[in-house]
C-alpha cells in the first residue's frame, strides 16, 4: 500500500462522502478505492469510515486523521511545487569544476555573467588541473578538455582545442624555422606539464602519428611561464592554443608545424545526469553555448 495514495483516496471519500465519486475524481475504479480505505484501516488499527447503504460518514477517529491527512497532503503539494520551481528556474547553489588555466580565462567570464542573469543562484568555481568526482565531491558539472573515459557521465560537446607548437619571431629568425617534426631534434625546447625532464611530442606525419623526444632546455609545470620564456627567444614549446592567444595576438609568438598538429582535442561539459536535470545546470549549459567561444579548432 503506497500511504500517500492512500490518504488521497481516504480524504476524497470523506469529501465527497462516497466511494464512487471518490473514485471518479481519482481515476480508479470503486473497488481499488474500497481496497486503499481498508489497507489504511488495517494498518492505522481503527475504522475510519461508517459505511452504510445510503452514506459514508467519518467515524471520530476519522475525524481526527482527516484533519492531520490535510495538512500532510498539503505539505507534500507544497513541496512538489517547490520541487518542480527548481527544475523550472535556477535557483541555490551551483558548484561548477574547471582546468585551472582555461578555468580562469574562459569559464570565470561565464560564470560571472551567469550570475548576474540568475540573481537566485549562488556559484562556486572550483579550478584543479586533476579530475575531480562529481558526485563524491559535490559538483554540479564540470568542464573538461580531451577524450572523456568511459563512465556514466553525460557529455555535451561544446568546443574544441588545438595543441599547437610556437616560438617567437625572434627565435625563428636566428635559429630557423622547423619545416618537420624531425627538425625540433636541432631546436631548443620548453617543456610545460607535470613531468620533468625528456618528453613525447606528438604529431601526424603523411597520416600516421609520430613521436618526436625532447630534452628541454626549460620545463615548468606553468604556462605562463613557458610562454614568457619562449615569447622571449627561449626556443619552441608545446601547449593548448587557448594558453598561447593572447601572446599569438600581440605577435609576440608564432604557430610553426601547424600542418603536422594532431586532431583538435573536444572540450565537454559533463554532469551526473540528464534526468530531470536541474534548471541551473541546464541554463549555465545554455548560456555557455549563447555568450562563450570555446571552438580553438
Amino acid at each position: 500500500m503506497d500511504r500517500i495514495d492512500a490518504m488521497q483516496a481516504f480524504m476524497a471519500v470523506a469529501d465527497l462522502q462516497g466511494f464512487a465519486p471518490a473514485a471518479r475524481k481519482l481515476k480508479l475504479s470503486p473497488s481499488a478505492v474500497t481496497r486503499l480505505i481498508a489497507a489504511l484501516e488495517q494498518r492505522l488499527g481503527v475504522r475510519l469510515l461508517q459505511r452504510t447503504t445510503r452514506s459514508v460518514t467519518l467515524t471520530d477517529a476519522g475525524s481526527h486523521y482527516l484533519e492531520r491527512v490535510r495538512r500532510i497532503l498539503a505539505d507534500v503539494e507544497e513541496a512538489e511545487r517547490a520541487a518542480e520551481g527548481e527544475r523550472t528556474r535556477p535557483s541555490g547553489r551551483l558548484v561548477v569544476s574547471a582546468p585551472r588555466g582555461f578555468g580562469r580565462l574562459h569559464v570565470s567570464p561565464v560564470m560571472s555573467a551567469y550570475l548576474r542573469r540568475y540573481p537566485e543562484v549562488c556559484g562556486e568555481l572550483r579550478l584543479e588541473d586533476r579530475v575531480l568526482s562529481l558526485v563524491e565531491d559535490g559538483i554540479d558539472l564540470a568542464v573538461r578538455i580531451g577524450h572523456l573515459a568511459d563512465s556514466s557521465l553525460v557529455a555535451r560537446h561544446v568546443g574544441e582545442m588545438r595543441r599547437i607548437v610556437v616560438a617567437s619571431p625572434a627565435y625563428l629568425k636566428a635559429r630557423g624555422e622547423p619545416q618537420t617534426p624531425e627538425e625540433i631534434a636541432s631546436h631548443d625546447t620548453i617543456q610545460f606539464g607535470s613531468a620533468a625532464g625528456a618528453s613525447d611530442w606528438r604529431f601526424l606525419e603523411a597520416g600516421k602519428e609520430v613521436r618526436i623526444t625532447c630534452t628541454p632546455r626549460f620545463s615548468s609545470n606553468s604556462s605562463e611561464a613557458a610562454i614568457q620564456y619562449a615569447a622571449e627567444g627561449g626556443g619552441l614549446t608545446r601547449v593548448m592554443a587557448y594558453q598561447a592567444a593572447e601572446a599569438l595576438k600581440a605577435e609576440r609568438l608564432r604557430i610553426v608545424l601547424r600542418k603536422f598538429e594532431l586532431p583538435a582535442l573536444p572540450i565537454h561539459i559533463v554532469y551526473p545526469t540528464s534526468r530531470l536535470l536541474s534548471a541551473k545546470v541546464r541554463t549555465f549549459i545554455d548560456l555557455v553555448t549563447e555568450i562563450a567561444d570555446w571552438h580553438f579548432g
